[in-house]
């Protein structure tokens, strides 16, 4: 089966993922802090190279998860290539990823802040932590006020979730302690795994005019022929 072309739409947000073809440990193994730490500088300077602007990002043994707005249809890819460029370099070579990232587009106003406390819920999920706001390398911390960098852009959604910084922090540790309706948290999986885009009908029935290819599933089964269900017409 052909795979699809990337899915693009000007100014709306991408969520991304990229798995490891060898993970940097095992899940029983300690944290590979420093891999971690040098992977974390990788991607502030490429994504700073790349004019890709973060909302949300998370790395882990198996993966680099992000949630950004890219200024251009090329942008992401080009991201991340070169992290995978910068990660090779720095080891034994190889394959870095396991196949192709994938990614979903976001539809700001209703799925931003849903997208954003799904990614970085995954190391609680997974059992790397108890909260989420205790893994040091994802955007949890600075979104709760534990911590400062340089690395986020954060999105309007998230701005206008509070009127002052503490509100906001204080709305989105809400947010993180609550996480997602379940029903929520696997159309957002099932968006990123099949890399369609996310929202609502009205949504996706603009993006469907703005962006680089179909954004959601073709519905299943042949198309109905024309005039199918009504009886033939006599001569």
């Amino acid at each position: 089966m052909a795979r699809l072309p990337r899915l693009y739409a000007p100014s709306v947000p991408q969520l991304v993922e990229a798995r490891f073809a060898h993970p940097l440990a095992r899940a029983s193994d300690p944290t590979p802090a420093d891999e971690l730490d040098a992977l974390l500088a990788m991607l502030e300077r490429e994504a700073r190279e790349c004019k890709v602007s973060l909302h949300a990002w998370l790395l882990l043994n198996d993966r680099i998860t992000l949630l950004a707005t890219p200024p251009d249809e090329r942008s992401m890819p080009r991201l991340v290539q070169a992290l995978g460029r910068r990660i090779a370099a720095a080891s034994a070579g190889g394959r870095v990823f396991a196949g192709r990232y994938r990614s979903a587009l976001v539809e700001p106003g209703s799925w931003v802040l849903p997208a954003m406390v799904w990614l970085e819920s995954l190391p609680a999920q997974l059992h790397y932590v108890d909260r989420a706001e205790s893994w040091p390398w994802s955007s949890a911390q600075e979104h709760v006020g534990r911590g400062a960098g340089t690395l986020l852009r954060d999105h309007h959604d998230y701005w206008a979730d509070g009127n002052t910084p503490f509100a906001r922090q204080a709305r989105y540790r809400d947010r993180l302690a609550q996480g997602l309706p379940p029903a929520d948290a696997q159309r957002i999986q099932n968006a990123l795994f099949g890399q369609w885009a996310v929202g609502g009908a009205d949504f996706l029935a603009h993006l469907a005019t703005r962006a680089s290819r179909r954004v959601a599933p073709a519905p299943r089964g042949r198309p109905r022929k024309a005039g199918a269900g009504q009886a033939p017409s006599r001569a």
